[in-house]
């Protein structure tokens, strides 16, 4: 016989897991395509990859803000 807490904490982990895993592909496309970003100065629109220097490609500012996803991202809290 199983527990019925046993079988709930399950469901539960199994849930939480492919979650996780929605969110890990979205960070994994984000580190392909970049994160963008807006210079503090000139406001021209910057895409960062790994790696890349931070730095505004039109003007050489260094100061950038990252821009809000349009993506709506919802954290479960305990």
């Amino acid at each position: 016989m199983s527990n019925p807490y046993q079988a709930q904490q399950a469901a539960s982990s199994a849930a939480a897991a492919s979650a996780n895993a929605g969110f890990t592909n979205y960070v994994q496309e984000k580190i392909n395509n970049g994160v963008n970003y807006v210079c503090g100065d000139c406001d021209s629109k910057v895409t960062l990859k790994t790696g890349d220097i931070v730095r505004c490609k039109q003007c050489g500012h260094r100061v950038l803000y990252k821009m809000r996803t349009d993506q709506i991202v919802q954290f479960e809290a305990r």
